[in-house]
């Protein structure tokens, strides 16, 4: 059973980190609002299910992800998370993997009381 959604914002890259390490898709698509914007590789912005999609390839390597939380500034029921990243370890075929970047992403609480991903952009400005 994954994790629930986050209740306060500095937790919601806490809970896509478990999430996403479980490997499961479904899951890890849950912390999306609907029309929710994926940044998939800088200037590439995917909605819908190009977005999850896009992140699921970056779940199938099956390697972990690690999330430090730099800065998380929330206003009412809107929040700016700067949060450090990295993918390290051997994928499924024993290749090394190492993808990182300091992620600048944007998350709103909803009607549940929930946090959920607006924008998610990994590569901050990268690009």
């Amino acid at each position: 059973m994954p994790r629930p959604l986050a209740d306060r914002p500095e937790d919601v890259p806490a809970v896509f980190a478990e999430r996403f390490n479980t490997g499961d898709p479904a899951a890890t698509a849950e912390l999306y609002e609907p029309g929710a914007v994926f940044v998939a590789s800088p200037g590439s912005p995917l909605t819908g299910a190009d977005a999850h999609a896009a992140n699921a390839r970056f779940q199938a390597l099956g390697v972990p992800i690690t999330v430090r939380p730099r800065q998380v500034y929330a206003t009412g029921e809107i929040a700016l998370l700067i949060v450090d990243w990295v993918i390290d370890g051997t994928d499924r075929e024993g290749r090394p993997v190492r993808i990182d970047g300091t992620a600048t992403d944007i998350a709103r609480r909803g009607g549940d009381g929930r946090w959920r991903y607006v924008v998610d952009n990994p590569f901050g400005l990268a690009g």
